[in-house]
This record gives C-alpha cells, sequence and structure tokens, in this order.
C-alpha cells in the first residue's frame, strides 16, 4: 500500500471494523483520509486518525447530497486522485433489531436501505472520478444475514442483501474505468453497531463456538483482507462477497458438541 491514499468511511470507535481497516491500511503504508458524521463522532475520531498520522476528516451525513458534495471536493482539493474509498456504514433503528422481520415499519425500512445500501452508489458516484487515472477500489462490509435468516437482524439482512448486489452492480459498471468494487462479510463482531442487534451476545457466542476455525473474526484479519482488496494483489478480483469469518458460512448445522 505504499504511495497509496484513500478515504475511510464510518470509523464509530476503536472497536469499529472500519477503525481496525485503516489501521491495517496505515501499517501497510497507505496516506488515510477520515469521514464521520457529527461532532460526537468526530470527536472520537481526531485522536485515532492523528494515531495514523492523518489530519484530514470531514463531517460527511451519507443522506445528504449536498454533505456528499462538499465532502467529496474537500478530498479533491486534498488529493486530485485517490485509490481506494471503505464504505463502512450502515444504520436501522434499534427498536426493530429485535423481534419479528413483519414488524418492519415502512420508514425503518426505506431509512435503513438508504443508508446501508443507497448511500454506496452516492459514494461510487463522486469517487470514481478521483480513480479513473489509475483505477482503484472501493469496498464496502456485508454480513451473513445478507443470504441466511440471523434471529433480530431483520431489515439489516434486507439492506445487506441489496448492498451485495449494488456491488456486483457498481463492479460491473466501474471495471472498464479499472476499478475495483468488493465486499467484505465478517462474521459476529464486538462493534458498536452489533451491540444494537437484539441477541448479539448470543449470536457471537455461537458462532465462535461453531466456526471451523473456532472462532469469530478479529479486526486484524478484516483489516489483513481490505488490504488485500486495495493492493496491487487484488487486482484482479472485484465483485466479489469475501467471507472472513472463521468458515461458518459453510456449516450445515451445529458442531456435534454444542447441539
Amino acid at each position: 500500500m505504499q504511495g497509496k491514499r484513500g478515504l475511510i468511511m464510518g470509523v464509530a470507535n476503536d472497536r469499529s471494523i472500519a477503525w481496525g481497516i485503516a489501521r491495517a491500511m496505515h501499517g501497510a503504508g497507505a496516506e488515510l483520509a477520515f469521514t464521520y458524521q457529527g461532532d460526537a463522532f468526530g470527536k472520537r475520531l481526531e485522536p485515532l486518525a492523528a494515531s495514523v498520522g492523518s489530519d484530514f476528516m470531514v463531517d460527511v451525513d451519507v443522506t445528504d447530497d449536498a454533505s456528499l458534495d462538499t465532502g467529496f471536493a474537500a478530498l479533491a482539493a486534498r488529493w486530485p486522485t485517490i485509490d481506494f474509498v471503505v464504505h463502512a456504514i450502515a444504520y436501522s433503528d434499534k427498536s426493530e433489531l429485535t423481534g419479528r422481520f413483519l414488524n418492519t415499519s415502512r420508514a425503518n425500512f426505506k431509512n435503513s436501505m438508504d443508508i446501508s445500501a443507497y448511500s454506496f452508489i452516492e459514494v461510487a458516484r463522486r469517487a470514481h472520478p478521483l480513480m479513473k487515472e489509475n483505477g482503484g477500489t472501493l469496498l464496502t462490509l456485508t454480513y451473513q444475514g445478507s443470504t441466511r435468516v440471523v434471529p433480530n437482524y431483520n431489515v439489516m439482512g434486507v439492506a445487506k442483501a441489496a448492498l451485495e448486489s449494488v456491488t456486483r452492480y457498481l463492479a460491473n459498471d466501474l471495471g472498464p474505468e479499472g476499478i475495483r468494487v468488493n465486499a467484505i462479510s465478517p462474521g459476529p463482531m464486538k462493534t458498536l453497531a452489533g451491540a444494537a442487534i437484539g441477541g448479539a451476545r448470543k449470536t457471537y457466542k455461537f458462532t465462535d463456538q461453531n466456526a471451523p476455525l473456532g472462532s469469530n473474526a478479529t479486526l486484524e484479519a478484516v483489516g489483513g483482507t481490505a488490504v488485500y482488496l486495495a493492493s496491487d494483489a487484488g487486482s484482479c478480483t472485484t465483485g466479489e462477497i469475501i467471507r472472513v469469518d472463521g468458515g461458518f458460512h459453510v456449516l450445515g448445522m451445529p458442531q456435534p458438541e454444542f447441539l
């Protein structure tokens, strides 16, 4: 990643998956810029950004076109070209991440889809002109609730399914420009976002026990996967959903000792 520079979107704190990716990319030699939303997240992000040698932070609301335009204009003024963007942004009303999917409200469905899936399109639309010269990489984060039913994940599963489809369509659109588009799908992780989902501790424990490798993903493992995808080693990988879940996704039933 020496000589590469890019934008990380979605660091909430030092346990965020986005932070694990940022730390790994910095360790591999990349220069980083960051977005955040609101003063509270900005204050948390500032010391983290400084620890990886970054002084570029911009407040961006992905539901606001003007905010996105302003943020990417500031990025373009700083760096005429970039090599990667990490989109680690998702949201759903916490009150609807428990109980039955049947009770999803229309308002929360629209908002969850807008922030968690559609925003990746808006980000790609603004990022790709900065990558046209040398190509680049767009990365997002998903979860297996997109293809399998996970209790309490509810509307986020539908949003992640949409996000994975967006990843494939963007990969096809932007491939001729040398831009790769991929998603990383970690297993359950102890993050701020993960804690909002009902029964999160039980889900984490179940996958930790039953994954073939005997553990959930780590920030280091997800970060290393992101480095591979954004580096020249990933130059022929696009449109993929890369699972980093200890192999849990291959199972058809729990391990015998946990039945």
